[in-house]
């Protein structure tokens, strides 16, 4: 089996951070998105990975370089224009060949894995196995209706009034039968070619189409919140662990990770919290939840379930909450403010916050 990855989406409703980097790299607990994606996929025991990129490309190879360090082999399709996950995948049909895949969207995160999936997909060898997962408002999302015994009998893209509460999470399994369907479909009405059409295509002809809930932790980080919250329960995984320096006048409570070159100063960290590599945290109050990367400095702030990333300055006595700070953001001086503020910034910026 091999993998294709798909990471040239633009994350447009995660501005102004998606200006200088692609959703994909965000880091959720201290790592891009794109390495959880990996770490599943490379836990099905695929390490033939293509990776569909667009105009972040550079980013994405500079990050995740051949994919040695992960345990994989990557190989970079670009995909100039937006075309719909279809049109990717058919970027990707010289380097599929005949081979079963898993087609995986690089801004997912499905914490406890899809291996009893996949192990269902490869005794049964549908055409296509889904990926499904029940929620409150289906409208969003392609929505599969499936018989009792787990076979598809209909999928529809973000229709206005669904027939079931089954959205398709962003992993797909197909055998070759899928590359036919592709070739058959047209532009959907907004000018791209569309998985659920293609798989629809498959339904059609009589193939072996069928779905399996996944019921554990499933985001896509296409929003700021949903940021949040991915790191949020990631963090819960930390085991403790200092690396770096902590003073004696500092304390640690709960699952916290010091990495190394890092130091704690006069400070309290409440886990689930990770303090990136050379990082120094200075009469601070941190966590719990929140993920602060390498390079940084904190110095009198009161910081929780936040992310902070690689290069930011915090230096405000006051206190954030559910706040995103890009790279190399500055943050103060000012004086104390009685409420926590919440805030995203993107790479570079400068927040001066006053009473």
């Amino acid at each position: 089996m091999k993998a294709l990855v798909l990471a040239g989406g633009s994350g447009s409703r995660l501005r102004p951070l998606s200006h200088s980097m692609p959703k994909q790299l965000i880091p959720v607990a201290n790592r891009p998105v794109l390495e959880y994606v990996l770490d599943d996929i490379r836990n099905l025991g695929v390490t033939d990975v293509a990776v569909v990129v667009g105009t972040w490309a550079s980013q994405i190879q500079r990050v995740l370089g051949d994919g040695s360090r992960l345990g994989v082999r990557l190989t970079y399709l670009r995909q100039d224009q937006p075309l719909g996950l279809a049109h990717a995948l058919r970027l990707a049909r010289s380097f599929l060949g005949e081979d079963d895949f898993v087609m995986y969207l690089g801004d997912n995160v499905l914490r406890e894995g899809v291996a009893e999936i996949a192990e269902e997909f490869r005794r049964t060898r549908a055409a296509a196995q889904l990926v499904v997962r029940k929620v409150a408002d289906p409208r969003a999302y392609g929505v599969a209706e499936v018989d009792p015994d787990g076979a598809v009998v209909r999928l529809v893209e973000k229709p206005e009034h669904p027939a079931g509460d089954l959205a398709v999470v962003g992993v797909y399994f197909f055998t070759a039968a899928i590359h036919e369907a592709v070739a058959a479909i047209a532009p959907s009405a907004r000018g791209e070619l569309e998985i659920t059409d293609a798989v629809q295509w498959l339904v059609d002809e009589g193939a072996t189409v069928r779905a399996r809930e996944y019921a554990g932790f499933w985001r896509d980080v296409g929003e700021i919140e949903h940021v949040l919250d991915c790191n949020r329960r990631l963090l819960e995984d930390l085991v403790p662990r200092v690396d770096g320096s902590v003073d004696e006048a500092s304390e640690l409570h709960g699952p916290v990770v010091v990495e190394a070159g890092a130091a704690v100063v006069r400070s309290r960290i409440h886990g689930p919290a990770v303090i990136g590599a050379g990082t120094r945290v200075v009469d601070c109050l941190v966590g719990p939840a929140t993920a602060v990367g390498a390079d940084c400095l904190l110095r009198s702030a009161t910081l929780a379930d936040s992310i902070v990333l690689d290069g930011a300055t915090i230096a405000f006595t006051g206190a954030f909450r559910r706040s995103v700070i890009g790279r190399s953001a500055v943050i103060g001086p000012g004086a104390r403010g009685n409420d926590a503020h919440e805030i995203v910034v993107g790479d570079h910026a400068r927040v001066e916050l006053g009473s």
